[in-house]
């Protein structure tokens, strides 16, 4: 890995380029742009075995930093999850250029036409963690959305992403795209992170995917408007009408399918009508699936480890849960308030009252009713990709895909039309 004598003229050199490339970007046809995304889903397919070979050395190096196994998986690439970068790719590719797009038309009796139309934002930073795929990701959302953006992946997934990055830029190459629309940051150097957070005259967003302690560092430190992409602290809300079948097989599968990810379930909020049976039913279930559970009051069974405050709002990551009796639909929902991170959270219930409750009463980018929490993913919601999952309330919300990363212009047509 190559060391820079100056890591602030590294970046300024980024930046430049990365703003003179998405003025051209931005105009850039929606036919390019597919092209583009299409020899990129190719390359990296073509090129797999070295990108494999390249996450070898990501792995090692997480090994030795004594990453977490949940950890480790997220950083982990083989053949099907390639595959699955390449699906995204193509999908991203396949869906409609949102640039141009009129969101709104009218006229006023003045006799102007007036129409907002969706607009690129300028140049995008992503900072992530861990995760590889996200270079990708990122990568095909921004281009689709005609921005440039400068990837910053976490040093443990560097020589990963840096595999995958060449083959965006051959990409980018293959239709006559700048090279310098999509950018990786060549260093590991923490203080790059430093100098992206504050390019005010280069960068128009930040986007910081990973763990607390990132998105509060770039939270605090950003000097350039930021879409916030917190912990997933999620719950499932077990109702006295829940379906047993139903709400054994959600719960299973939104914590133990993938346990690293910000959509797996973090906590587990059982109607104490309930408690005693279905709910006894279910971390009987996970304790089978060999996940530990921190559980309170009936809850409490062999096997289970006796919950602590500190396990309230935590995000695990791992293949640990957090279990509780509650006295009813308003005190899970009071609970969510007070210990959730406005990610995703679910009620299992057959009560259609119950459920529209949940979902008007809290305020959680995305509400549940009888479905895995590990849908909370833009590729489930036919975005393709995400860059992330944005729990703040300004202009993106959510699962962030090619049309969040839009902002909107107005274009205003007139015949010699004077004002009064």
């Amino acid at each position: 890995m190559k060391d820079f004598d100056s890591i602030p003229a590294l970046m300024a050199d980024l930046g430049k380029r990365a703003k003179d490339a998405s003025r051209d970007l931005a105009f850039a046809s929606a036919e390019r742009k597919h092209a583009a995304l299409i020899a990129a889903a190719d390359a990296v397919w073509k090129n797999r075995a070295r990108i494999i070979e390249a996450n070898k050395k990501d792995l090692d190096y997480g090994r030795e930093k004594g990453l977490s196994p949940a950890m480790m998986d997220r950083l982990m690439l083989d053949e099907t999850r390639i595959q699955g970068m390449v699906d995204g790719l193509r999908t991203v590719a396949e869906q409609t250029d949102p640039v141009g797009e009129v969101l709104a038309e009218w006229d006023m009796p003045s006799g102007l036409n007036i129409r907002r139309v969706r607009t690129p934002l300028g140049v995008i930073g992503v900072i992530y963690e861990s995760r590889p795929n996200v270079t990708a990701d990122a990568g095909a959302l921004c281009l689709k959305s005609g921005n440039a953006v400068i990837l910053r992946g976490g040093s443990e997934s560097f020589h990963s992403s840096t595999a995958i990055h060449a083959c965006l830029v051959e990409g980018l190459k293959a239709a006559n795209l700048p090279e310098d629309a999509i950018q990786l940051v060549p260093t590991r150097d923490r203080a790059a992170v430093q100098e992206l957070l504050t390019m005010t005259d280069y960068v128009d967003v930040i986007v910081p995917r990973g763990g607390k302690g990132l998105v509060g560092l770039v939270q605090r430190e950003a000097r350039v408007p930021v879409f916030a992409h917190l912990e997933g602290i999620v719950h499932i809300y077990i109702d006295k009408a829940a379906d047993p079948q139903k709400t054994l097989d959600v719960v299973l599968n939104a914590k133990t399918r993938r346990t690293g990810i910000c959509g797996a379930a973090e906590c587990l909020l059982v109607h104490q009508d309930i408690a005693e049976t279905l709910g006894r039913d279910v971390i009987a279930a996970l304790l089978a699936a060999g996940v530990e559970v921190h559980a309170a009051g009936a809850l409490a069974i062999d096997g289970t480890l006796p919950a602590s405050d500190d396990d309230w709002g935590k995000e695990f990551l791992d293949s640990i849960i957090a279990a509780k009796p509650v006295a009813d639909i308003d005190d899970a929902i009071a609970h969510i308030r007070q210990y959730g991170s406005n990610h995703t959270d679910c009620i299992m219930t057959e009560d259609q009252s119950a459920a529209d409750r949940f979902f008007e009463r809290l305020d959680s980018a995305i509400l549940m009713h009888n479905a895995s929490t590990q849908f909370a993913d833009g590729g489930e919601f036919g975005m393709g990709a995400e860059i992330g999952i944005a729990t703040g309330k300004m202009h993106a919300r959510g699962p962030v895909g090619a049309a969040q990363l839009t902002s909107f212009k107005y274009l205003v047509r007139g015949n010699g039309t004077t004002r009064a």
